[in-house]
């Protein structure tokens, strides 16, 4: 793929070796001529001194034949205003924003262009490895109106069926990781103890799922 990188900080100094190294043909672009001394000797990619909502700039990055764009700099209002450029104008199939601000987040993702917000993304990282039973999304649809979860089952779900949790469109278990090995749900399953469940739920049905989770069951039923 060809791909442009708006933005040489932390996260784009980072995320473009990694694209180069995987085969990708990856596009720089930086207002600091200096922040490409980030990227190392050993990057085979291109530099553009610009910026990422300069459209000279974008074309002289290749934007017209890009496959991707990822908008990384330290600010919100370019990285949306890049991401739309990039859209809107130049029809870049796949496209990505980084935000700051998670309302602001949201907002742009039901607008349609996908945004990784950062507090956002901290915030549940942390939550799953100080409360490992609360539910944390891993992704959301640009809609907002489906989530993926992961969710370290209670102890109290050991024995039971992983079909209890399939709520017929509001809820399907998508995988399971299970000693260090993650497999593809099938029918059948029945829950071990350390058991962490991946699941495609509709927005509206999180709450269903957590109490499901949490409710103990009746001794000889589900």
């Amino acid at each position: 793929m060809n791909i442009i990188v708006v933005g040489c900080g932390r996260v784009g100094a980072e995320l473009a070796p990694s694209l180069a190294r995987a085969g990708h043909q990856v596009t720089v672009i930086d207002k600091n001529q200096g922040a490409f001394r980030r990227l190392g000797e050993g990057f085979e990619g291109r530099v553009i001194h610009g910026s990422g909502f300069d459209r000279d700039d974008l074309q002289a990055a290749g934007v017209a034949d890009a496959d991707a764009l990822a908008a990384v700099t330290s600010g919100d209002n370019t990285n949306i205003l890049t991401a739309r450029i990039a859209r809107e104008v130049f029809d870049v199939d796949h496209v990505v924003a980084r935000i700051y601000d998670p309302r602001r987040a949201l907002i742009y993702e039901r607008l349609g262009i996908p945004t990784v917000a950062t507090v956002t993304w901290t915030t549940e990282q942390v939550m799953r490895r100080l409360a490992p039973t609360t539910v944390a999304s891993e992704w959301t649809a640009a809609t907002g109106d489906v989530v993926l979860l992961e969710r370290a089952l209670p102890d109290h779900w050991a024995g039971r069926d992983l079909d209890d949790l399939v709520l017929a469109g509001r809820c399907a278990v998508s995988a399971i990781r299970r000693d260090a090995a993650t497999r593809v749900y099938s029918p059948g399953l029945v829950v071990q103890p350390g058991d962490i469940v991946y699941l495609t739920v509709s927005r509206d049905a999180v709450d269903d799922i957590r109490q499901l989770m949490e409710r103990v069951p009746v001794r000889g039923g589900h």
